[in-house]
């Protein structure tokens, strides 16, 4: 064969290789199944072109001593790879696999604040796609060029919990007619308040899933990065409403494939592609998503399976605990954190606790509090309203009077939320369901007292006592209740009169004469007793003297 045949199949290999590294983007690392796979490939595609250049039958490739050393190599290498995988595996490091996740205990009410209702994610990733769909569907100008992506990260921005996603091409040639300018906004949608918004950009997002070529994110990151190994990529803004994707890169504790966490994290500016790596614990603070929830479910799982070993985990499943199927999000101190619960591997319909985990720091903490599994809480939610249909959502984990309570959004078959519920984690049969949050939450608060988990507070507040003439006077109607609300003279207070317990504040006007005993409230002063004093001064009211 000439030289120019030789140098023809060198170049076909080269750019074969090329193509395939082009494609499927693997990261050069001895860490990577993909690489190893990548190398087989080639030592067997090197082998195949040997023997058809020099066409060599069955019998002359058993006896090739080049054919024997591609097979040697190929064989050495799919050992390597077989052997790693067996050595990092929980077969032979469950100790170590059982530690990768530190786990501390908590308590509940004081680690999980009471939230206000515009703090609450009310809306699932679900719901918050019909939203931005709802809202991208508006906007004209750029309906036919561009649609939502569905990645919806959750974050906290500037203390509010809200899902971010960023458009992309509506097609191919939409992505060649509008390239130059990049993508001109992304999606915002507080999960409280349920506002979207579309937030445009001065300069457009070039860097995204949707782009092709080098501007494609995956492909961008593997070219500044080589070696890195990137977990699940996540869209996220700073404080300023700048876009970034969140590469988080796999570290392997334990062999050649095994005990993955998190080690460093790539920040890349979505707009100008420019790029920043840290180490784990210098994570900027506004980013909330380092550990994927899928990552933190797999290390706790192996926390409460491998204690006594990985074939007490298959066997007799001592003291296994394992969570449960799905995982929801709740905001604490400005950080996302992964909830989901903990049951025994060999248990019924319960919970023994649940789990909170740090998406940024990989902080973990355990609480145990025995209780209704999330798929319970739903068939409960779902069975006080089977009439209409609704499907659950999956809870959120709330602190609502010191009590863990699962909080559940009510869809319709559109999509859309129509009612919400809470159920009490320890005693599932408590079930409220309201129109609002505030409704639910008034309802939840009736049933545990009726049932007596709650006891009504004692009221300690000072019986306070005054006199002098009415100055204001109004009326209103609090739940079906009429209520006089009035001022009196030498008082700023004002003061809260309900007509069912005094029928004789109705005689009441401007300049009438009143003793009053009340406690003192945020709102208006209760009052807890009434005397009307005629301009006599006697009582229009017989009541005895003090």
């Amino acid at each position: 064969m000439n030289f120019k045949k030789k140098l023809l199949i060198v170049l076909a290999l080269i750019a074969a290789a090329g193509g395939y590294y082009y494609a499927a983007l693997p990261a050069i690392n001895i860490h990577s199944s993909e690489t190893w796979f990548f190398v087989i490939f080639l030592l067997a595609a090197l082998a195949v072109v040997y023997a058809v250049r020099r066409k060599l039958d069955r019998k002359e490739m058993k006896q090739s001593k080049v054919m024997k050393f591609f097979g040697v190599l190929i064989l050495c290498a799919g050992i390597v790879y077989l052997l790693g995988s067996l050595l990092s595996s929980p077969i032979v490091n469950a100790k170590k696999y059982q530690k990768l996740l530190t786990v501390k205990e908590g308590e509940f009410t004081e680690d999980v604040e009471e939230l206000s209702f515009d703090k609450i994610p009310l809306l699932d990733k679900g719901t918050a796609e019909i939203l931005g769909d709802r809202k991208m569907g508006s906007m004209v100008d750029m309906v036919s060029q561009f649609e939502v992506d569905n990645i919806y990260s959750q974050i906290n921005y500037k203390d509010n919990p809200v899902r971010v996603s960023p458009l992309r091409y509506a097609s191919l040639i939409k992505w060649f007619t509008n390239r130059s300018n990049g993508i001109p906004a992304y999606i915002r949608i507080n999960m409280a308040t349920q506002t979207t918004e579309l937030v445009k950009l001065e300069e457009g997002i070039r860097y995204t899933t949707s782009e092709h070529f080098n501007r494609n994110i995956y492909r961008h990151l593997r070219f500044a990065h080589p070696t890195y190994i990137y977990g699940e990529l996540s869209f996220e803004i700073d404080e300023k409403g700048i876009p970034y994707w969140i590469a988080p890169v796999k570290k392997f504790n334990i062999g050649l494939f095994g005990g993955e966490t998190v080690g460093k994290v790539v920040l890349c500016n979505a707009v100008t592609g420019d790029m920043k790596t840290y180490d784990i614990e210098d994570v900027p603070e506004w980013v909330d998503r380092a550990y994927s929830a899928d990552l933190l479910v797999q290390l706790f799982d192996y926390y409460g399976t491998l204690k006594h070993g990985f074939f007490n985990s298959i066997l007799s499943q001592k003291d296994c605990l394992k969570t449960t199927d799905g995982y929801n999000y709740l905001a604490l101190d400005d950080d996302v954190w992964m909830y989901t619960g903990v049951t025994s591997v060999n248990g019924d319909q319960s919970n023994v606790g649940f789990v909170l985990s740090n998406q940024r720091t990989m902080e973990t903490k355990y609480y145990k509090v025995e209780g209704a599994t999330e798929a319970s809480a739903m068939s409960s939610a779902e069975g006080q309203v089977q009439n209409l249909k609704y499907k659950a959502t999956f809870p959120l984990l709330l602190n609502i009077s010191d009590e863990p309570t699962y909080f559940i959004a009510l869809k319709d078959d559109a999509g859309l939320v129509k009612k919400y519920a809470m159920v009490n984690v320890q005693k599932y049969q408590i079930v409220a369901i309201g129109d609002s949050v505030s409704q639910c939450e008034e309802n939840y608060l009736e049933l545990l007292f009726s049932n007596g988990v709650k006891e009504t507070e004692q009221d300690t507040r000072e019986v306070k006592k005054i006199t002098g003439s009415i100055t204001k006077i109004a009326q209103a109607v609090i739940d079906g209740t009429s209520h006089y609300y009035i001022m009196v003279e030498g008082s700023e207070d004002i003061f809260d009169i309900s007509v069912v317990d005094f029928i004789d504040i109705v005689r009441c006007e401007v300049g009438q004469e009143v003793v009053l005993e009340y406690k003192e409230d945020d709102r208006a002063n209760l009052v807890m007793s009434l005397k009307i004093r005629e301009s006599r001064g006697g009582d229009l009211e017989p009541e005895s003297d003090d």
